[in-house]
């Protein structure tokens, strides 16, 4: 019984990397749209108002763009840090996707919220968005000083919740766009609070069951 339990947990983590590897790569290949750097390519195509009148717009969104593929990348090692068998892998890795979430990521991604697409509604989402992500990992990073690694384990997850959704948020837009063909700001709108909102109910269902 055991080895089959322990065969299923080796095959779910198996097909855990190869999704995020995939998910991964595609979110790489978005950031390598920015280099070398164009103010005429994909997302800012569409925010050109943004970059003619804030001439600080750019720096936030680069800013974002080129920490955020590293936090995705380094929350998902350090979740991986028994397999390494590293020495310190985990708080060296940690120290950096904090850092780069509380000072770089999270602040420019706040700012970024303000003059977001949709109207005010998706503005409020991505500003708590931003919000909770620095939140979150400030809070993890308290209780990992204060060495009550339990709590700092569960709120670094509720911060990787919030890093993640740059992946469910362009998940929810192909299921939404391929299943209703719906107006793109209107989709806008809508994921952006779906991108989120359910990835941490279900890390919170998950603390509260002691899964995690």
């Amino acid at each position: 019984m055991l080895s089959i339990k322990k065969n299923i947990s080796n095959t779910l983590k198996i097909l855990l990397i190869i999704g995020f590897a995939y998910f991964f790569w595609l979110m790489l290949k978005i950031t390598f749209e920015y280099i070398p750097l164009d103010t005429n390519v994909s997302f800012l195509m569409i925010k050109q108002t943004e970059v003619a009148e804030r001439p600080e717009y750019l720096y936030f969104f680069y800013t974002h763009v080129y920490t955020s593929i590293f936090v995705l990348l380094a929350g998902f090692l350090a979740i991986l840090r028994k397999d390494f068998g590293i020495k310190n892998f985990h708080k060296n890795i940690g120290k950096i996707y904090i850092f780069l979430i509380l000072f770089l990521a999270a602040p420019s991604g706040i700012y970024m919220g303000v003059f977001a697409n949709g109207n005010i509604f998706s503005k409020i989402s991505f500003v708590i968005l931003g919000c909770l992500w620095w939140l979150s990992t400030f809070k993890a990073y308290q209780f990992a000083r204060q060495k009550k690694f339990n709590e700092h384990k569960q709120w670094m997850w509720r911060s990787f919740a919030l890093t993640v959704s740059a992946i469910t948020l362009r998940m929810w837009k192909v299921f939404i766009v391929y299943l209703f063909h719906p107006n793109p700001m209107d989709v806008y709108q809508i994921i952006a609070w779906l991108g989120w909102i359910p990835n941490l109910l279900l890390i919170e269902f998950l603390i509260t069951r002691k899964h995690i």
